[in-house]
């Protein structure tokens, strides 16, 4: 086996399969990792997924959260195989004609919004579908209505 193989083979032993699908401007919740002296801590990152790097199937992918906390800007980027992060959760999906989002750094408020996904005629955030529930139909026949009725009164 030639060096370029051995190092791909071991990488793919590194890559996690459990990360799910999402693209740029989504917004997405990030469970981190933080280490702060001895202890150990999960800390949740939400925001929209300004950039992703193309390099997906290798170890060394990146994403970039973009999240505005009173009233600052924050972001944070994350090694998308890392074993840092604990698990990633799709919020909402955006939709976006661009891979990178470098255009909503000076945006503040409803100028930064991105439109969100429509599947099917239903906002996908309404995912849960209702319960349906059986009506019981009145009896519509004249003379057994009457004949219960006259049993009733006497």
């Amino acid at each position: 086996m030639s060096l370029p193989a051995i190092l791909q083979e071991i990488e793919n032993g590194q890559l996690r399969q459990d990360i799910p699908q999402f693209r740029t401007g989504d917004t997405i919740r990030v469970h981190a990792k933080i280490v702060e002296g001895t202890k150990e801590r999960v800390q949740i990152f939400e925001g929209v997924v300004i950039k992703k790097s193309k390099k997906d199937g290798h170890a060394n992918a990146t994403f970039t959260v973009r999240k505005v906390s009173y009233n600052v800007g924050v972001e944070r980027t994350f090694l998308l195989h890392s074993t840092r992060i604990e698990k990633i959760e799709v919020v909402r999906q955006g939709h976006v004609r661009r891979s990178r989002l470098f255009y909503l750094r000076p945006l503040r408020g409803k100028a930064a919004r991105i439109k969100t996904k429509v599947f099917g005629g239903q906002d996908s955030t309404n995912s849960a579908p209702e319960e349906i529930v059986p009506v019981e139909e009145p009896n519509l026949d004249p003379k057994k209505a009457e004949a219960e009725e006259s049993g009733a009164s006497s």
